[in-house]
């Protein structure tokens, strides 16, 4: 729980800063600033596999620091270099590092929790979210005196998580089946998790809901800044969409579990989860059939209502799913390479993200420019509701019941 909690605390001191720092204390072009950023995201997405293999080969432990470590050169780089090879490679860094403590760093946690892992990671939420709260904020104080001084203390951060992790973590290795038998090649292993259909279907039904509650950064803001203008008052605005969204998961977030658990099964609480999700956009849908005020209160009320209210049904619907939807990727996997399941989970939802953002992004271009505000909303309700369809087909066909006995993935031979 420290680990995430100071993991996100070092990240969101930093990022949010970056891209200004990029263009314009470095005066690096536009395109070169989405380039900085987007190899950071591309290494993080593209190695989450490679990631959780190393963690189910060697540990969750070793890869848990390593990614640590490595966070800390890429962070103390991103402050110190000027030049555009210097920064890709350090951002090529800090998005490998997340890549190698993110599958084991969940992993660990669901092998550490047993069986009470649906309350280990709602518990487990509410610190990440707690380091996205306060890491901005810190961010902000440090950037108001050096830029650099925010990078060598986000580093100083990860070098004393990294010693911390090094002493008190206890060291744990996946759990095996069959501890005797010969070791499976890395491809043969991934060919079994491919083979594992329920384990995918699950992936793709859940992505759409990584791209709902992912418009906190994209299509809320631009709403917020559509109506309100560019002016402190939008700056204000999309500052709360972020508190409520964050604040709220750290005060209700274990109750909401605790609720649901005592009243539905999961499939029930995934279900509902993208359901809410889905009904976030809605006051942002119904706000669109209301003529626009020219100013003054009423149109701050328009500009912000609607979209701190989607934020906050957006973290209500994350609130119910999240913690079963990593206990299920868990069973699905049949207790087996689950570091490696959880490294494939996050980069089919990371493809999904990135595809679902360029069509969010065509939406809104589109919607400005024929006069249609109510589209992006409309293609963003449906796409909540047909993932929660999908997932309530898939629990139907009993593809979301976890594989037990002899029904679990049996091991592939070497």
């Amino acid at each position: 729980m420290v680990n995430q909690f100071t993991i996100n605390l070092g990240f969101y001191m930093l990022m949010p800063y970056l891209a200004a720092h990029l263009s314009g204390s470095l005066g690096l072009a536009g395109w070169l600033v989405g380039l900085v950023l987007g190899v950071r995201n591309f290494s993080q997405q593209g190695m989450f596999l490679i990631g959780g293999t190393l963690a189910d080969r060697f540990g969750y432990k070793p890869m848990i620091v390593a990614g640590m470590l490595l966070r800390v050169v890429g962070f103390a780089a991103l402050g110190l270099v000027g030049s555009v090879p210097a920064l890709l490679a350090a951002s090529a860094a800090t998005g490998l590092a997340g890549a190698l403590f993110n599958p084991a760093t969940r992993a660990y946690l669901a092998a550490d929790a047993g069986e009470r892992r649906v309350e280990a990671f709602a518990l487990f939420n509410v610190f990440y979210q707690a380091g996205i709260l306060l890491g901005p904020l810190v961010g902000m104080v440090l950037t108001g005196v050096d830029f650099r001084l925010t990078c060598l203390s986000a580093a100083g951060i990860f070098a004393v998580l990294s010693l911390v992790q090094l002493r008190r973590l206890p060291a744990r290795r996946p759990t095996e089946a069959d501890p005797a038998a010969p070791r499976e090649g890395v491809l043969t292993q991934w060919r079994s998790i491919l083979k594992n259909r329920p384990f995918l279907l699950f992936s793709c039904a859940m992505t759409g809901s990584y791209v709902l509650t992912f418009q906190v950064y994209l299509a809320l803001p631009l709403e917020v800044r559509r109506l309100g203008g560019d002016g402190a008052f939008s700056g204000a605005a999309t500052a709360v969409l972020f508190a409520v969204s964050g604040l709220s998961t750290v005060l209700f977030q274990t109750r909401v579990t605790a609720w649901c658990r005592a009243r539905m099964e999961p499939p029930a609480a995934l279900v509902r989860g993208l359901l809410v999700m889905a009904a976030a956009f809605l006051p942002l849908l119904l706000a669109t059939a209301v003529p626009v005020p020219a100013g003054g209160p009423a149109r701050w009320l328009l500009a912000a209502g609607p979209p701190t209210l989607a934020a906050l049904l957006l973290a209500v619907g994350t609130m119910i799913a999240y913690p079963f939807e990593m206990d299920l990727v868990v069973r699905l996997s049949g207790d087996r390479l689950v570091a490696t399941h959880y490294g494939l989970y996050n980069t089919v939802c990371g493809i999904g993200i990135t595809a679902g953002n360029l069509l969010t992004g065509a939406a809104l271009d589109t919607a400005h420019s024929t006069g249609l505000p109510a589209l992006p909303w409309l293609a963003l309700t449906a796409l909540g509701t047909l993932c929660a369809t999908a997932l309530l087909t898939l629990h139907h066909r009993g593809h979301l019941t976890p594989p037990t006995g002899a029904e679990r993935p049996e091991r592939a031979s070497a």
